[in-house]
């Protein structure tokens, strides 16, 4: 029998697209992807600022309770890792993170034009299987 896994469709936008996606994201200079992503009842969620806020809620609420703490405390402190993560996006659909395959299927298809017409710089799939996604360094666990 076969694992059904959850996916999540992530893109990386260029320095210029990031930051205009980060700081207003139904600017006119991304509308064909907000388009694409209003029809998926999707939105676009900054890596560096998800992680920064999973940093901050920890230090809140007891890092003890948050297993990817010390790991995603060194990559937003990391100035190489920042620069790298400001531009990448995860795509979040109906307020989920990760969804059926059906569904990223169908926004990975509705976005590959956008890959091809230059806006996306680099489209990607991503299932749960913990074997395929990296896992914190035993230092930072």
């Amino acid at each position: 029998m076969s694992e059904e896994w959850d996916y999540q469709i992530r893109i990386n936008l260029s320095d210029e697209n990031a930051s205009i996606a980060r700081r207003d994201p139904a600017d006119a200079a991304l509308s064909p992807l907000g388009d694409i992503l209003a029809r998926h009842h999707a939105q676009l969620v900054n890596q560096f600022d998800a992680f920064a806020e999973y940093v901050s809620a920890a230090e809140k609420h007891g890092v003890e309770h948050y297993p990817l703490y010390k790991w995603t405390k060194a990559t937003i402190e990391d100035p190489q890792k920042k620069a790298k993560h400001l531009k990448f996006f995860s795509a979040h659909v109906r307020g989920e993170e990760v969804y059926a395959k059906e569904i990223a299927d169908a926004l990975e298809a509705d976005l590959q034009p956008l890959v091809e017409r230059g806006l996306i710089i680099k489209l990607s799939k991503h299932d749960t299987n913990p074997a395929n996604n990296p896992q914190a360094p035993a230092h930072l666990r």
